[in-house]
């Protein structure tokens, strides 16, 4: 299982990249009652049939793990977003993509905590591959209004050169926690 809300969205995100996506979307929002995450891509999708086998923890394609019989990520997060009161949704189909939706009340008994959201907008960012990524982070500011900011990989890669060097990763850090002081 899980620890925390990161944990879900960097499984899901990778999965994403797994399936061919050249273009991923997250949106993390946390301004009202609920934690509410969308992951977006135009991966290869998957039909009606592999969507149903997606939620089924005792399946797996056996292609990206061999040798693996279970496949637990969306498993894992229906049942503690369903745990704790939530509600998620899986949108596939192939040659379009996927949409992963999910969401936890906030302060619920049985939600779990967030997590290292700086380190894990990083991490998505950071994911190996040719592809862009984009983060859009809604929140609530200092001042308790709704506040937002976005993060693009291709446009942080112009600023910071390769993202995968221990410079370019501590301004990286550095500029996600300010992002998230405001």
């Amino acid at each position: 299982m899980h620890y925390c809300v990161a944990d879900y969205v960097l499984d899901i995100a990778q999965n994403a990249l797994e399936a061919g996506a050249r273009n991923v979307r997250v949106e993390y929002g946390s301004a009202g009652d609920a934690i509410e995450v969308e992951v977006i891509d135009d991966g290869s999708g998957m039909s009606a049939e592999i969507r149903s086998r997606a939620l089924d923890p005792f399946h797996t394609d056996g292609i990206k793990h061999p040798g693996r019989s279970v496949g637990l990520g969306l498993p894992f997060l229906v049942q503690g977003v369903e745990q704790a009161g939530g509600g998620w949704s899986l949108e596939s189909r192939p040659g379009w993509g996927t949409r992963v939706s999910f969401s936890f009340p906030k302060g619920g008994l049985d939600t779990p905590p967030e997590g290292d959201l700086p380190g894990l907008f990083r991490s998505l960012l950071c994911l190996d591959g040719r592809h862009e990524l984009v983060v859009r982070r809604r929140k609530v500011s200092q001042g308790g209004g709704a506040a937002e900011y976005m993060l693009s990989r291709g446009e942080l890669e112009l600023a910071l050169g390769e993202l995968g060097t221990g410079a370019s990763l501590g301004l990286l850090l550095d500029y996600i926690e300010s992002q998230e002081r405001d």
